[in-house]
């Protein structure tokens, strides 16, 4: 199998480093931190000037309808500068979810997310789904000219930005069942909804919403009523390849820095890297990474694969994986760089924070791990 990237891919992925070094330098990145609204519209303009935000939108809706390995190149660059703008939510997440719709509705948003306009977000975790997508408990009852949703969604990744929410209901069955989900377009500004910010362990915007007799009309049903799950799980598996992808960005550029502190860092008259036992635990961060490398390769492969099976093994494995990884370099690196390892005055602890985090996102290792030891090795 060829590993090498085309120069298609190599050139996208060589402009979007180049604009996270130009645009997102520690302390540009600590200011818009710090701003209320946690990440900066006039950089997703910019995102979308370079054609980032069409990525994953299809060719008939005016994006590029690029490939996960695309996806993966893009997460990679944007991992090693913590960019905080909502790419991963608003640019991968609700596209693939919305390009398994054929919907009025759906066609209507595509072209807007793909120029930048408006930022939809999937609203879909619930506070007791533990990274099982079949697990809705947010009601959707039927009235005369569309439906009426009641519900709760928590940690919301950049949900303050949205300009409109993909809201997940059921319809029927009871809250575990895959049968009987929908997914329903609304604007974040509709009566009845509640969207209650808060900062995330790393910082960025995320926030909790609550549904209370929030009307939407019929054509703001995305596919078919009730048989949502399948391009829920569809979306959220593509979604997950790319946040490993980011995961390794960041990987990378930790090693990267690890090894640069220790080599003007100097302890008894000579730089720390010259001992033997730090270089171990170096050569042991970058064995880590590789792996973690491959794991990622193999989940931008797979998440589109067209064997559910296969997808679901192969982006468990991954987020185990590259979990684990993620969590020895993250500490690794705080040790090597001593107690500034922990303080925000260092990028290294921004990096933990966000690997971290990254581990929780879309089911934990121990999650997927579980998932994986119960999936079949073949299909029946």
């Amino acid at each position: 199998m060829d590993f090498n990237f085309s120069d298609e891919q190599q050139l996208l992925a060589d402009s979007v480093r180049r604009f996270v070094r130009e645009n997102y330098s520690f302390e540009t990145r600590r200011e818009i931190l710090r701003s209320p609204e946690g990440w900066s519209r006039s950089l997703w303009n910019e995102l979308a000037a370079l054609g980032l935000t069409a990525l994953n939108v299809p060719e008939e809706h005016g994006g590029l309808g690029a490939s996960p390995v695309e996806t993966m190149l893009v997460m990679n660059a944007l991992g090693e500068g913590l960019v905080l703008e909502p790419f991963l939510a608003a640019a991968v997440l609700a596209p693939a979810l919305l390009a398994k719709s054929d919907s009025d509705s759906t066609k209507a948003l595509l072209p807007a997310i793909a120029s930048g306009e408006r930022i939809a977000i999937v609203a879909h975790q619930e506070q007791q789904s533990r990274g099982e997508l079949q697990y809705v408990t947010t009601k959707a009852e039927k009235s005369v000219d569309g439906y009426v949703l009641d519900g709760y969604k928590a940690v919301i990744a950049h949900a303050p930005a949205a300009d409109d929410l993909l809201i997940s209901a059921r319809i029927r069955g009871d809250a575990i069942d895959a049968d009987g989900i929908c997914v329903f377009r609304i604007d974040a500004q509709s009566p009845g909804v509640s969207i209650k910010p808060y900062r995330s362990m790393d910082g960025q915007m995320t926030a909790d919403i609550e549904l209370k007799g929030v009307r939407v009309s019929s054509s703001d049903l995305i596919g078919g009523e009730g048989d949502g799950f399948t391009a829920i799980e569809c979306a959220h598996q593509i979604a997950l390849s790319a946040l490993c992808a980011e995961a390794v960005g960041i990987m990378k550029a930790v090693v990267a820095s690890t090894v640069e502190y220790t080599r003007s860092r100097k302890q008894f008259g000579q730089p720390i890297a010259k001992f033997q036992v730090l270089q171990h635990r170096m050569a042991d961060m970058f064995i880590q990474s590789e792996q973690a490398t491959s794991m990622s390769y193999l989940a931008a492969i797979r998440c589109v694969d067209s064997e559910a099976l296969e997808r679901r093994r192969a982006l468990s494995a991954a987020k185990v994986v590259i979990g684990q990884a993620g969590r020895f370099i993250a500490q690794q690196a705080v040790q090597l760089h001593g107690g500034m390892g922990m303080t925000d005055e260092m990028m290294v602890s921004h990096y933990f924070k966000r690997l971290t985090a990254i581990d929780l996102t879309l089911g934990d290792s121990d999650h997927h791990l579980a998932r994986f030891a119960a999936l079949p090795l073949h299909r029946s």
